[in-house]
């Protein structure tokens, strides 16, 4: 889809829509400026923009959350996927979280880092989280690192739905 939208004295500017890739509208000037074409896109814009990194789905009063990385290794990704888990129990205040690692086939230690943070804001928001699919070559270094101890970790998400 192509669109031309007002963009200083008279002149046009186009910006091209790729169905998976709301970022290209993030920073258009009909958004910024609040004269987006289609209404309420700038609002979808701006939700859709919010997880990058992570699926967010419901399941009751319960938040069911996927990694869409298969390797969480780079580090703007991880701080980024940090920032989206942070608001879901700090903005969002949601109070049940379930971490499905069922794409996830690698991890390094600075994504465990993030995920040893993020517990620790669950907790302090007298939130619950519990981990599920893990692999079992992920899982090996959660329990050498003793990390199966701080997390609560499930088989499966059927498992961690019945805990919650």
């Amino acid at each position: 889809m192509n669109i031309r939208t007002p963009h200083g004295l008279g002149n046009h500017r186009r910006i091209w829509w790729y169905p998976h890739s709301f970022s290209t509208f993030h920073g258009c000037a009909a958004v910024v400026e609040g004269a987006c074409p289609f209404p309420g896109l700038d609002e979808l814009v701006t939700e859709m923009s919010i997880y990058r990194r992570v699926q967010i789905a419901e399941s009751g009063d319960v938040t069911v959350v996927k990694f869409v990385d298969r390797k969480i290794l780079d580090e703007v990704n991880i701080q980024e996927l940090g920032q989206e888990l942070f608001k879901l129990v700090e903005q969002d205040n949601r109070q049940k979280v379930i971490l499905n690692f069922s794409n996830v086939e690698f991890l390094s230690s600075a994504a465990l880092g993030k995920l040893i943070t993020f517990e620790k804001k669950v907790r302090k928001n007298s939130a619950i989280l519990i981990l599920t699919n893990i692999r079992p070559e992920i899982y090996e270094v959660f329990a050498i690192t003793r990390l199966n101890k701080l997390f609560t970790i499930k088989n499966d998400e059927a498992d961690a739905l019945a805990t919650m």
